[in-house]
């Protein structure tokens, strides 16, 4: 079997470029016992991956020149050599940018295609659906009747955080790119306020949405959204930072002042806590709960969800970068196979 496979050739210098990458046609080595041979058929891009090119410090390693760029995968088994896994079986794996893959049958999750499109495993029943069950009912810890403000609102982590924040009767804002994105966050996905981060009166109309401050803060993005935020903070506000992806194409020190002074003042006059996390620090004793509980959610339409679909393989570096820059409006999916 052969498998189409994009591998990561130099480091982006910013903005990733198609030139970064290198697609190849190689054989896969024959079955082992234990292992599957697994067909893509959705891979997931997340912001992560930028991180994951580059060779500053993070919480991962970088991707080795000359390998495979790493994503979670849906992928259907074509051939079997374990017990666990038949032929047919659809599963979550980490096979990445790539059409053909071999994984040990251990490192792969049989889904149910009868309980719920299997593309949502790489969603909201899935990585990012957790990291914002985890990130903001473990560390955000919102009350009925707080405030809860969310960056990036409509990509698959704050959509969830703000629906999850309404479940238990805390007030949800949203902060986005466009009026189209905030509308939709208003009358699809039932925020109770919806602020445009690119309209010139942005600072005015969150201080407009967020009348009685915010209690939690759920980080996305950083830059000048949270530098917004920050003057809103109420006594106590708790801060999950999940990501920060303003700054994840920068190719050197932001220019302007020092902030960190200003802000580290503030965090010791409002008492505030600050918590950076990965959500696979949570997986072993909450991920159950989470499965159970949004499943119901879903269900029960409680929770909804978009996924933005990109086919082919060929075109994954410009539809990444399209989610770098807040182009994507819910998860950002590729179709690699039928």
């Amino acid at each position: 079997m052969k498998s189409t496979q994009v591998l990561l050739s130099r480091r982006p210098d910013g903005e990733p470029k198609p030139t970064d990458f290198e697609t190849v046609t190689t054989d896969l080595p024959p079955l082992e016992e234990g292992q599957v041979l697994l067909r893509v058929r959705y891979l997931s891009l997340d912001p992560y991956m930028r991180g994951r090119m580059s060779e500053v410090e993070s919480y991962a390693d970088p991707v080795a020149l000359g390998d495979v760029m790493v994503g979670g995968t849906v992928c259907e088994v074509i051939e079997s050599r374990s017990d666990h896994r038949a032929v047919g079986d659809q599963v979550l794996s980490y096979s990445g940018w790539q059409t053909h893959a071999v994984a040990d049958a251990r490192h792969t999750r049989r889904l149910d295609p009868d309980a719920a499109p299997v593309s949502t495993a790489l969603g909201v029943l899935g990585m990012p659906g957790f990291t914002a069950y985890a990130g903001l009912l473990l560390l955000g810890k919102p009350q009925p009747g707080e405030t809860v403000v969310v960056a990036a609102a409509t990509g698959p982590v704050g959509s969830a955080v703000g629906q999850i924040a309404r479940l238990k009767g805390a007030r949800a804002v949203g902060i986005a790119g466009g009026p189209e994105k905030c509308r939709a966050l208003l009358d699809e996905l039932g925020f109770d306020a919806a602020v445009d981060h690119r309209a010139p009166d942005f600072r005015d109309r969150l201080a407009e949405a967020v009348p009685d401050g915010i209690d939690v803060y759920f980080e996305n993005v950083g830059g000048e959204v949270a530098r917004a935020v920050m003057r809103h903070l109420n006594l106590y506000a708790r801060i999950p930072v999940c990501g920060l992806v303003a700054g994840y194409n920068a190719a050197g020190v932001p220019e302007g002042p020092d902030r960190l002074d200003g802000f580290m003042r503030r965090v010791l006059t409002k008492s505030l806590t600050v918590r950076g996390f990965i959500q696979s620090e949570f997986e072993k004793e909450h991920h159950g709960r989470f499965v159970e509980e949004m499943s119901r959610w879903l269900a029960d339409g409680s929770v909804r969800y978009r996924e933005d679909v990109t086919v082919g393989l060929d075109n994954v570096v410009e539809a990444f970068n399209g989610m770098l820059a807040g182009r994507n409006f819910g998860k950002v999916v590729v179709q690699v196979g039928d």
